[in-house]
């Protein structure tokens, strides 16, 4: 999908200050919008004749839970319908069973109908704590997928080409390594570019690893005679780790159901350079004011100021302020003060005596023993709050306050094989 683009096929009108905000809005920590040109000159087309534009974000059910990476298009879309256009939330229902290649050098595991009823049932409930419940569309693509049926399917991929298909990145790096691609991961593309033909959207969101699947949408537009929408892409946000990308999988990520000391503890982990990105792509403070904070900090300010308040504001806008009062409270009571948190996880475990880093482990306190003894060697693991320095440390039978970090903690027992 290299190739260049049409020209703007909305028709040229004035382009008032009101119209060049909205761009302003539109652009704002996004990583790039397509094409630039056609979206203002819808701006400026909705503006004159006060018919709202339709904007629209899939999302496929693959989890029950939503994360703070999700809310990076979703804070874009609640900007956008507060300037009066219409948001489209799309469940993908029936993508969800295909399996999004993107990003992927295996095939997807397809989900079961079961899996993505009981996952969809919390997306939207969630993302209303984002969004504005009553101006959002709610629709599933189940609603013209499961009609197209094998003919319709068939009439479809005839209006796209292999070639075209094998543009992508992930595809053709498979085949440079061959790694096969099922022919139903061919299809994903297709029917989430149908799914904008038919929502007749003037706008798609979504992240960078999705600009593909977002250009195929345009192209089946002019196929079937419609305005082609743009695209706008938003960033991946990075996890706690600030390497990989957020996702539940990897445990790096903040839930925006979690509790909110979990939430407010999490924020506060994450590295002073890291909180700027989260700042830019997650809060709703103005860019001046983030501009200003990052000026006091740089000056002398001291940089955990700034992630207090990031966290107070995350807490407070998925929970209440009170919740997020009481959870900084906790906080400076936990590692200020020094005390252990009261609602830590109770795990129990066999095999005493069981060598520190297997502990770790198993309490899901480290994701592999190799991690936990890096954090022993960085002086990051206590036991009854006593720092451990022996990586060959055996614990015997008996219960234990583990605590990995400033924030992970379990009480163990441990018991004989």
């Amino acid at each position: 999908m290299n190739g260049p683009e049409a020209p703007t096929e909305a028709p040229q009108r004035a382009v008032t200050e009101r119209t060049r905000e909205a761009l302003a809005v539109s652009l704002r920590g996004c990583d790039e919008l397509l094409v630039e040109a056609d979206w203002l000159a819808k701006l400026a087309r909705s503006e004159a004749t006060g018919a709202p534009l339709r904007i629209k974000l899939g999302l496929d059910p693959t989890a029950p839970d939503l994360h703070l990476g999700h809310t990076v298009v979703l804070n874009k879309m609640r900007q956008l319908q507060d300037l009066g256009h219409r948001v489209i939330f799309l469940i993908g229902d029936f993508t969800a069973m295909i399996g999004d290649p993107s990003g992927r050098n295996t095939t997807r595991p397809p989900l079961t109908r079961e899996q993505i009823e009981a996952n969809a049932k919390t997306y939207f409930d969630q993302a209303s704590l984002v969004l504005d419940r009553e101006r959002t569309e709610i629709r599933y693509n189940s609603e013209w997928s499961d009609p197209l049926g094998a003919r319709g399917m068939i009439q479809l991929a005839a209006r796209y080409t292999l070639a075209r298909m094998m543009e992508r990145d992930d595809f053709t790096k498979r085949v440079r390594t061959g790694v096969p691609i099922s022919v139903h991961e061919l299809l994903y593309p297709l029917m989430q570019g149908y799914d904008s033909v038919a929502l007749k959207s003037d706008l798609e969101l979504g992240g960078t690893d999705q600009k593909f699947n977002l250009l195929v949408g345009r192209e089946l537009q002019r196929e079937y005679g419609q305005e082609p929408q743009c695209i706008l892409t938003m960033p991946l946000l990075e996890g706690l780790d600030g390497v990989e990308k957020m996702s539940k999988s990897k445990n790096n990520y903040v839930g925006i159901a979690e509790p909110p000391g979990e939430m407010f503890g999490k924020l506060m982990s994450i590295s002073d350079e890291l909180m700027w990105r989260y700042f830019e792509l997650v809060s709703f403070r103005s860019l001046a004011d983030i501009a200003a904070l990052r000026a006091e900090c740089a000056a002398g300010r001291n940089p955990r100021d700034a992630k207090v308040m990031l966290a107070q504001e995350i807490v407070e806008r998925f929970h209440s302020r009170a919740a997020a009062q009481e959870a900084l409270a906790r906080f400076e009571a936990r590692f200020r003060d020094g005390a252990t948190p009261d609602d830590m996880p109770e795990v129990v475990l066999h095999g005493a005596p069981m060598p520190i880093a297997q502990l770790l482990k198993q309490a899901q306190l480290a994701p592999s023993t190799t991690e936990a003894n890096r954090n022993v060697e960085q002086g990051g693991v206590r036991v009854d709050g006593e720092r451990v320095s022996d990586k060959s440390l055996r614990l015997p039978a008996g219960t234990y306050v583990l605590q990995v970090g400033k924030r992970r903690f379990a009480r163990v027992t441990l018991k004989a094989a």
